[in-house]
């Protein structure tokens, strides 16, 4: 019911207010809002200057030579990632292009009627940011404690204002600080890509709601997923695929990793617990190159590969030298550009010698096996291979993400949530022949 409440305001947000006028360019932009029992998004224009300097939160600051950046979206613009709504492209793509750093944001608001209101700040920042009102910080969605901020997921988040008196107009002066960290550099990325709303305090808690359930609903095949990835690696375990014996552990081991994998794009974006650096760390330098590696002996012991002893040492010096390079290729390695160039052109070349390991493990097993299980286990693998092997799939031009009702979907969920119960079948029939045959039977 909470969700159906929001329409009626987002509703009045469309048909009571419009764009406020604005002052000529030499004054500091104020916008002015009569709130009834709504919110309004402040799209500005916004006062806009890369840079960093602590005098520009300060409400009498002049920022009248500053750069002008209007935050309204296009009609049914949203993100590429979960489709968060009210998208307009960073400043990469507004005169900025390849800029990371420090920039700011300042807007002035001028509210009728003394009510108490609260502002719903950006749901989408690269990276992230500090909110000043009337040159007082009131908070964060990262810790800027150093030099260099500690960057966190955006997550939806509510700032009360101070109440102005009973029937006056109250005017605030919004001043956002944002980072954006060298991690999220991109053509349209930077800054504020989704405008903050001020409104009332009932209409900006439903809107609150309303951003989280957007947020829970994109990533929660992120999560479900790794619960399924774990459940059959116990499932492995238990039943000892293929043939019983140590060679059962690396696909049990492939299905853990791999729920590690994706487990930390929720741990990011719903928590506070993960930051941008550890994320990437975690996923870029660690998982991904074990991920490819654990997959690529897994599936060499279920199709009874194994015989072809030079595998492990070959995956073993690729997995090695995929972690070192990923390693130099991050900004925060504080290598020499080139350096870091060279390690992603070699970094290129090391997951294609992965993908043909995983094309020939398969193409060999089920040349071996040719059976029904074998064609289905191949099914499986494929399945594994286009989210594992992403960036190789999207080379053959395979759009990545889909928005079924307006939902983010990427490609690589959907292709995990079909392996998902390929796997849990062929675990199935394992476990229904060792019954019968006794527990020396190999699937294949």
């Amino acid at each position: 019911m909470r969700w159906f409440a929001t329409l009626p305001v987002l509703c009045l947000l469309t048909l009571l207010f419009g764009l406020p006028s604005w002052a000529a360019s030499a004054e500091q932009p104020a916008q002015h809002v009569a709130l009834g029992t709504s919110a309004v998004p402040l799209t500005g224009p916004w006062r806009f200057h890369i840079g960093d300097d602590q005098r520009w939160a300060a409400p009498a600051f002049d920022d009248a030579s500053w750069e002008s950046v209007d935050l309204t979206a296009a009609p049914d613009a949203h993100d590429g990632d979960v489709g968060l709504p009210g998208y307009v492209v960073g400043w990469g793509q507004r005169g900025h292009r390849d800029y990371t750093g420090f920039a700011w944001y300042r807007l002035s608001v001028t509210v009728d009627g003394g009510q108490p209101v609260a502002l719903a700040a950006p749901t989408l920042v690269d990276s992230t940011y500090e909110l000043y009102v009337d040159g007082v910080r009131l908070g964060t969605s990262g810790d800027f404690s150093g030099p260099i901020p500690k960057v966190y997921g955006v997550r939806p988040t509510v700032f009360m204002l101070p109440a102005g008196a009973p029937g006056e107009p109250r005017m605030y002066h919004l001043a956002f600080r944002v980072w954006m960290d060298p991690l999220d550099a991109g053509p349209e990325n930077g800054g504020i890509h989704v405008a903050p709303t001020l409104g009332t305090v009932d209409a900006i808690a439903q809107l609150h709601q309303v951003q989280w359930l957007k947020t829970f609903v994109g990533y929660v095949a992120d999560a479900v997923e790794p619960l399924a990835f774990t459940i059959l690696a116990i499932m492995v375990m238990a039943l000892r695929v293929p043939g019983g014996g140590e060679r059962g552990r690396w696909l049990a081991v492939a299905l853990l990793l791999l729920a590690a994998l994706r487990i930390n794009q929720v741990l990011f974006y719903w928590t506070p617990w993960l930051s941008l650096h550890a994320y990437d760390f975690l996923v870029t330098v660690l998982l991904r190159p074990l991920v490819l590696a654990a997959w690529v002996l897994a599936w060499r012991d279920w199709f009874d590969v194994a015989r072809q002893r030079w595998v492990l040492p070959a995956v073993v010096a690729c997995t090695v030298a995929y972690v070192i390079l990923a390693w130099l290729g991050r900004p925060w390695a504080s290598v020499a550009p080139g350096v870091a160039s060279v390690a992603d052109s070699a970094i290129t070349v090391i997951r294609l010698a992965f993908a043909l390991f995983y094309i020939w493990v398969v193409a060999l097993g089920v040349g071996r096996t040719r059976t029904w299980v074998g064609y289905v286990a191949a099914l499986a693998a494929v399945l594994i291979g286009v989210g594992i092997f992403a960036t190789e799939v999207n080379a053959l031009g395979i759009p990545g993400i889909w928005f079924p009702f307006g939902v983010g979907v990427a490609r690589g969920q959907y292709a995990y949530a079909g392996a998902i119960v390929v796997i849990f079948g062929l675990l199935m029939v394992r476990s229904q022949q060792s019954s019968i045959k006794g527990p020396s039977l190999q699937v294949r």
